[in-house]
C-alpha cells in the first residue's frame, strides 16, 4: 500500500461551520468532512473522493475561509490492485 499526502481546500468563500472529523481519524471517500457557511448563506458540505487517514486539521469552528484555506490534509490510501 502506498500512501500519498493530499491537502483539502475549501471551495469556497464562507465560514467554517462544523468540523465533522477528529484528527488522526480514518475517512472512506466521500464522507461529509466539513460544512461551511456560504456568504450567500446555503451550507456546502466537503467530501473528498479519497479515502486515508486525517493527518492534520487546519481550521477551526467558526473560522473565516477563502477558496486558498487549506481544511486539512489527508494521508490517501492508494490500493493497487492487479486489474489497474
Amino acid at each position: 500500500m502506498l500512501e500519498l499526502m493530499q491537502e483539502i481546500y475549501s471551495p469556497c468563500y464562507g465560514r467554517v461551520e462544523n468540523i465533522l472529523v477528529k484528527e488522526s481519524s480514518y475517512i472512506y471517500e466521500w464522507e461529509k468532512l466539513f460544512l461551511i457557511r456560504e456568504k450567500n448563506g446555503s451550507l456546502k458540505e466537503i467530501r473528498v473522493g479519497m479515502s486515508g487517514l486525517i493527518s492534520s486539521l487546519e481550521v477551526k469552528e467558526n473560522q473565516n475561509v477563502t477558496p486558498n484555506t487549506v481544511l486539512a490534509k489527508i494521508k490517501e490510501d492508494l490500493f493497487i490492485t492487479g486489474s489497474d
